[in-house]
């Protein structure tokens, strides 16, 4: 029998549902440094002895920490206790079950003698028990007298039983022992995987713009457009940071196919006057290693990551693997495509949608040379100051490929983060998720009314936030739903501030400031869409009439207040009107509770009032409790308690973002 299965054998004391666990344990739960999550168990034995639980957090240099566990639920032997890891790097835990001889002989002792039953047998008991916590546990001077001084006064005949048996339950005993216990018939459950990452693997705010298009412009004279450059882009980056984003996404910036080159607004009519779709990569001027000849040089470039790292912005970068028809990997490779019945090569469709000007990758036929050609690729990004990268239709290419490509970077390269673009069942954006990827796009775009939510955040902030961290984007270059084309300004304010409270992690596309919200005819996707066309937006002619303010606060809000950094502390309140949200957020920071309550009107064309109702302990407070509401995007102050008027609008605000401050 292997080892593994030997360390799940039922042991002495069982412990069973241990979690979190990921695909049974093949895969790692996730987590951030100093992000805190639960580990729970079931754990039993056989008869009334006391049984008790310890978790193990063993560190990436094999250091175990061992952390008792609380029984949170006696009736179904449901035990629990919050860990975190201090450090980026691959854990691992185990829960172990005991025998307690302490807890055994404490709720014995209480009952006999104080029926007269057995007193100075249980007393002696007593003694002896603390004896043995001495004598085979490390310990301290200090802390050995303890429990010294308690198991001398247990045998004290001179004293009452009463005062005796005090001196064994003294608080001082209790919390030595729980710090350091008395464990008997020690049983292990398996060491199970965790990996621990840096912060931006779990929050962030990412900001998306086409470089071409910044600094963009149509030049009379020339009789056409003129590209933007990594230079005219890096004169962007000041007001994105400036508006608090974390993360400048940026879309392909490789040579763009000729051949069936797209038009404006997705057309088949196309020529060299268009600067194409960029995820349709490769031409005669190189592949996914290079760069758009448009854009600038590799130096350009660099410095373009340079300016950005000086503003405190991290460059993610979209990869797109896949290629347009003039790709040199078509003449070089033809085995990495597949090849249809009439000898012509497979075009990427997505039912209605249809790509002519990509070319899908064929996984199978040349795995090992494919494989190590897209890692290559990978690394020329990394030695050029990427560490995040945006993955565009993952779903779409085999997932042991991104399980093997993800592992194999992080070997030399932990920091690098991946997001998946995978709008797609469900159950491949999870498996995706286990397999490495960090982040996820999710259906947010989608969910609209407070039973969407709600359900929805309740899975992604659930047993699913120990492998898979949502990012939220109310509008993308692809995606411009109905409710975004119809809501206005407040709708673009609500959808933000959902997104940037809701998770730790969102992103808005370029031009949300300006709400761009008319579709392309029979398409949610904007009309004009950049994906075809250079847009400029001429942003100095814009002033402050833009939503730029507001997203500036909101991430001034984000960096200000720890709760928001988090998912598993998302909690939901009542409202008596169902188009209202209101859900909290908290987070003990150093010695007091850093505590966010949200209030949204989902539809805030109507104005609208109602009564909310709040569940005070889950805000750190008692139900008689009142608090100081504060608002923190207007500035103004309320008296709160358990119920609460509101009144919500586009005419006024269509969100609260609240701290919450007791008296």
């Amino acid at each position: 029998m292997s080892a593994l299965a030997k360390a799940r054998r039922i042991g002495r004391i069982p412990v069973v549902d241990v979690a979190p666990v990921v695909d049974g344990g093949n895969r790692p739960a996730k987590s951030v440094v100093g992000e805190e999550f639960e580990v729970t168990a079931t754990v039993f034995r056989e008869g009334h002895d006391a049984v008790n639980a310890t978790v193990v957090l063993v560190d990436p240099a094999g250091h175990e920490r061992s952390l008792s566990m609380t029984r949170v639920n006696a009736g179904l032997d449901a035990w629990a206790v919050t860990v975190s890891g201090d450090s980026a790097g691959r854990w691992a835990f185990r829960v172990e079950g005991w025998s307690d001889p302490y807890g055994t002989w404490n709720h014995d002792a209480v009952i006999k003698i104080g029926a007269g039953v057995d007193v100075e047998l249980m007393l002696e008991e007593g003694a002896r028990v603390l004896d043995r916590a001495v004598a085979e546990v490390e310990r301290t001077n200090g802390q050995a007298r303890v429990l010294q001084a308690a198991a001398a006064m247990l045998r004290d005949a001179e004293s009452s039983p009463e005062v005796r048996l005090n001196a064994g339950l003294s608080s001082a005993v209790v919390r030595e022992l729980r710090e350091r216990p008395l464990r008997e018939h020690v049983s292990a459950g398996a060491n199970l995987p965790w990996l621990v990452e840096r912060e931006r693997a779990l929050y962030g705010a990412w900001y998306e713009f086409f470089p071409r298009s910044e600094g963009a412009h149509f030049d009379e004279s020339a009789g056409g457009w003129v590209s933007g450059t990594f230079a005219t882009a890096a004169k962007r980056l000041a007001a994105v940071a400036g508006m608090g984003f974390d993360v400048i996404y940026l879309t392909p910036i490789h040579p763009i196919g000729r051949v069936n080159r797209k038009g404006p607004n997705n057309s088949l009519n196309g020529d060299e006057q268009d600067p194409g779709s960029p995820y349709a990569v490769g031409s005669s001027d190189g592949g996914h290693d290079a760069l758009h000849p448009d854009l600038g040089s590799f130096d350009d470039f660099d410095l373009f990551v340079g300016e950005a790292g000086r503003l405190g912005l991290e460059v993610a970068l979209d990869l797109a693997f896949h290629c347009a028809p003039d790709h040199p990997w078509i003449e070089q490779h033809p085995k990495w495509f597949t090849t249809r019945a009439d000898g012509s090569i497979a075009y990427a469709e997505n039912p209605p949608k249809k790509y002519q000007d990509i070319y899908p990758l064929n996984f199978d036929n040349d795995p090992e040379g494919l494989y190590a050609e897209l890692r290559r690729v990978v690394q020329v990004w990394i030695d050029h100051g990427v560490r995040i990268f945006r993955v565009d239709n993952p779903h779409t290419k085999p997932v042991e490929f991104w399980e093997w490509l993800i592992a194999d970077v992080a070997v030399s390269h932990p920091e690098v983060i991946w997001l998946a673009e995978a709008f797609t069942r469900p159950p491949m954006m999870r498996t995706l998720a286990q397999a490495g990827f960090q982040q996820s796009y999710t259906y947010y775009a989608w969910r609209h009314t407070k039973t969407e939510i709600e359900e929805y955040l309740r899975e992604l902030s659930g047993p699913a936030a120990a492998y898979m961290r949502p990012s939220f984007w109310p509008t993308t270059h692809d995606i411009l739903t109905p409710f975004m084309q119809r809501s206005g300004p407040a709708g673009w304010v609500l959808r933000a501030a959902l997104a940037a409270t809701l998770v730790p992690t969102y992103g808005i596309y370029t031009g949300y400031e300006l709400v761009e919200n008319v579709a392309r005819p029979g398409a949610e996707e904007q009309i004009d869409n950049e994906k075809y066309q250079y847009k400029d937006r001429q942003w100095a002619t814009h002033g402050e009439q833009t939503l730029a303010p507001f997203l500036r606060r909101l991430n001034e809000i984000r960096r200000a207040h720890p709760a928001l950094h988090w998912l598993r502390n998302l909690r939901f309140h009542r409202a008596d009107d169902e188009n209202v949200l209101v859900f909290s957020k908290s987070r003990r920071v150093y010695d007091r509770d850093d505590v966010i309550l949200v209030v949204a009107n989902l539809e805030p064309a109507v104005t609208r009032e109602t009564t909310i109702h709040l569940t005070m302990p889950e805000l750190g407070l008692a139900p008689s409790d009142t608090f100081v509401a504060h608002d923190l995007i207007t500035g103004q102050h309320w008296n709160w308690g358990e119920h609460a008027f509101v009144r919500l609008g586009a005419a006024t605000e269509p969100v609260h973002i609240i701290h919450v401050t007791p008296y």
